[in-house]
């Protein structure tokens, strides 16, 4: 949160600031999903950008990566989430992405 405070580029930023409703395939049923940040910034050429960011450690990203039944049972439920977040990203003008621990200490020591 200190990197949206401290960035020149980022006009404003929310946490938890959507829902977006889906359906959930591991209870069955339709919930609500309400991402991590939205984050509305300009680009190098001052063109304006809004996107909504999800931050999930790597184990629950793919089921490649997950390492135990309840992260597989999280990849799940993510990607219906993040596929109703794309969806409803897309319609309203702005960019869906999921951030992980690789994201964020690429650069950095850990």
């Amino acid at each position: 949160m200190s990197f949206c405070d401290n960035n020149p580029a980022i006009i404003n930023w929310a946490s938890e600031a959507i829902s977006i409703p889906y359906f959930n395939p591991v209870k069955g049923r339709q919930t609500i999903y309400v991402p991590d940040f939205l984050v509305v910034y300009v680009d190098a050429n001052q063109k304006q950008h809004t996107e909504i960011v999800e931050i999930k450690p790597s184990t629950e990203v793919t089921m490649e990566s997950a390492r135990s039944y309840r992260d597989k049972l999280m990849v799940a439920m993510n990607m219906a989430k993040w596929a109703a977040a794309d969806s409803w990203a897309r319609a309203n003008n702005m960019r869906f992405r999921v951030v992980t621990e690789f994201d964020i200490f690429k650069n950095q020591k850990r």
